[in-house]
């Protein structure tokens, strides 16, 4: 028995070490990542300080300086001039229509996409109606959401949920179009139904593409959510950012786009956290 564990234990002991040699470069790998992430902001930073403060090649009025903009940001949590608001409550404000409007999309346009994808009979249905609505703009839905449902959370939802469905569709779709069918095939043969196939082969091996219509839905939203806000609200950041565009203010309209970057920024970690968990090297 001796004689036959050593090579075992020599075995096991090699797979270990390829192991650690695969998490050593992995950890390499999202060094330098965020390594280069890091240098190139700052080189960005570095440019826009030396265009605006140092060689002053675009006046203070139209382009603030780094340090000018973070300041507005800041001391926009507690002074609620020029919009009469705090940067905290529009971002709020905004952040409840995010999570409704795209919420709904997410929920509603993910299964609609799997049905599609795997049932004909769903895809007839829908698919001639969900042709016409992919191409229009979501910012083209704000003026008849507004006249339906006013400038209040409803229009604004709305307009986001329209926004946000259409790519999780067409990525939930595409997912399951794409399982492997050999997959499929060798299920039938151990004699699993349709339902079995779907939920443990073409849902599961549809998730990477589902996450991808899932971030794409989110960054959609907010673009609609920004446009909406713009052209018709009474609060939300860009509610803020039109009024301070109005009253000169392009450090508070700066701000304003620093926090929906940053709220974009942890509505992507959370998705690839939720990625980890149910996808395999998930990123």
């Amino acid at each position: 028995m001796e004689r036959g564990t050593k090579p075992a234990r020599q075995e096991d002991r090699g797979v270990q070490d390829e192991v650690e040699l695969l998490r050593r470069e992995e950890r390499r790998r999202r060094n330098k990542y965020l390594l280069v992430s890091v240098l190139t902001l700052a080189v960005f930073l570095l440019i826009w300080e030396l265009c605006s403060d140092v060689l002053r090649l675009l006046p203070a009025y139209s382009l603030p300086s780094p340090l000018a903009s973070v300041k507005a940001f800041i001391t926009k949590f507690y002074d609620r001039s020029p919009d009469r608001g705090y940067i905290w409550q529009h971002a709020l404000a905004s952040l409840q229509v995010v999570v409704i409007g795209a919420g709904l999309g997410i929920a509603v346009g993910i299964p609609l996409g799997i049905l599609m994808g795997w049932y004909k009979k769903f895809d007839l249905f829908f698919k001639s109606i969900f042709d016409v609505i992919r191409p229009i703009p979501p910012i083209a839905w704000i003026p008849i959401m507004v006249v339906l449902l006013g400038i209040g959370v409803k229009a604004k939802a709305a307009v986001i949920f329209l926004a946000s469905v259409v790519p999780c569709v067409i990525n939930a779709y595409s997912g399951i179009k794409q399982v492997n069918p050999v997959h499929l095939w060798v299920a039938q043969i151990f004699g699993a139904t349709d339902r079995q196939m779907l939920r443990t082969i073409a849902i599961p091996s549809a998730m990477p593409m589902i996450f991808t219509g899932i971030r794409v839905a989110l960054n959609a939203a907010w673009m609609a959510l920004v446009a909406a806000e713009l052209l018709a609200s009474t609060q939300g950041l860009g509610y803020m950012i039109q009024l301070s565009r109005t009253f000169g203010r392009p450090d508070i309209i700066i701000a304003g786009m620093l926090a929906i970057g940053l709220l974009s920024l942890l509505f992507n970690v959370l998705v690839s956290l939720l990625e980890k968990k149910f996808v395999k090297g998930g990123m």
